[in-house]
């Protein structure tokens, strides 16, 4: 099969650290290759794949201080691609809806995975204009405040079955990964930490938006109480700084599509306490990989009993829900159904005097 994947040019495919659709995107693109299909891949002249690379831009814009303007960058890529589409069997975007109006003007299957939130006023007449688009949810919480799209399948994050793995460290510390933002809510990480009287080790980037919140809500905090500031890590630290974890702290305060951040975990074993927004409860089985909670309370409670729960366990759930291979496959599956519906879809004939 010949597939265009379409990247952001944010980051680099994969990311050098912080960057999670752009990882996904590589998993997903390094599998099919894997399987055999012909792909290309559309994204920054930065990333690194065995597909073939087509580079809009010689570098990840985030690492790109001359670009002002992103938008123009991917409008100009979606026009590349529309340009060149009928080289594929079909398109993959993961670039929200922009590839939509001028896509739907052309002959070749396309389809795009939303990988951000859906839940503002402004998205639902989007979906209700274009509702003949098909997209993919990357859970089914991710679609509920858009019901009117049409979508064609949800398709959980996978990654690599070896890129992360349990590793021979002593648990000794609660964990945060990611990004601090107020919606991701460090500052109720912290005091769950300290309402349990354990270290927190916090492994994630600041963003320019989110400065102000890391300097007023945040930084008092680091340095006590063994609440630990480490930055922004990579592939490479994550399994140590996960295996080393008591366990994972997700307590996010908005909707979250998917939280790649929860199957990293469980790729080490390691249990997440989450609460219960957006995908949390798709994700996480209460009492098996983790606990989903309510509160802080309540996620004190679940730190007390984590004893109940099993680190080889916690692996084997991800192996059997949460790799590469398995998010490859149903995406293969949704291309195939995209493409067997495109060619037999039946032409209206006027029959005149019938």
């Amino acid at each position: 099969m010949r597939i265009a994947q379409i990247a952001p040019l944010t980051e680099a495919v994969p990311p050098t650290l912080y960057g999670g659709t752009e990882r996904v995107i590589s998993w997903l693109t390094e599998e099919l290759v894997a399987l055999g299909h012909d792909v290309t891949l559309f994204a920054s002249g930065d990333s690194r794949t065995s597909a073939k690379l087509e580079a809009i831009w010689p570098r990840a814009l985030r690492l790109d201080g001359t670009v002002r303007d992103p938008n123009a960058l991917h409008m100009m890529m979606i026009e590349h691609v529309y340009r060149r589409s009928d080289e594929f069997d079909l398109m993959h975007f993961h670039l929200d809806y922009y590839p939509f109006s001028l896509m739907s003007g052309q002959s070749t299957p396309f389809v795009t995975t939303l990988h951000g939130r859906l839940d503002l006023p402004e998205h639902q007449p989007v979906f209700e204009t274009f509702s003949e688009v098909p997209v993919v949810s990357i859970s089914d919480a991710q679609r509920r405040p858009v019901q009117e799209a049409n979508w064609t399948a949800t398709v959980h994050h996978g990654l690599p079955a070896d890129l992360l793995t349990p590793q021979p460290v002593v648990p000794s510390y609660l964990a945060f990964l990611g990004r601090i933002s107020p919606e991701k809510r460090l500052d109720r990480a912290i005091d769950i930490a300290q309402r349990c009287g354990l270290p927190l080790k916090i492994a994630a980037k600041v963003d320019r938006a989110d400065q102000d919140y890391f300097d007023e809500t945040i930084r008092p905090y680091l340095g006590t109480d063994g609440i630990e500031y480490i930055g922004e890590i990579n592939d490479g630290q994550k399994a140590d700084f996960l295996s080393g974890a008591i366990a994972l702290l997700v307590p996010v305060d908005w909707p979250e599509p998917f939280g790649l951040v929860m199957i990293e975990a469980m790729a080490c074993g390691t249990p997440v306490i989450a609460f219960n927004r957006g995908s949390v409860s798709e994700v996480v089985e209460h009492g098996v990989t983790g606990f989903v909670v309510e509160d802080q309370t309540s996620a004190v409670g679940a730190v007390r009993n984590l004893d109940s729960l099993s680190r080889p366990m916690i692996r084997r759930r991800f192996e059997e829900r949460f790799t590469a291979r398995q998010m490859t496959e149903q995406y293969l599956d949704v291309y195939r159904g995209m493409i067997k519906d495109r060619r037999i879809r039946p032409h209206l004939v006027n029959i005149q005097g019938s």
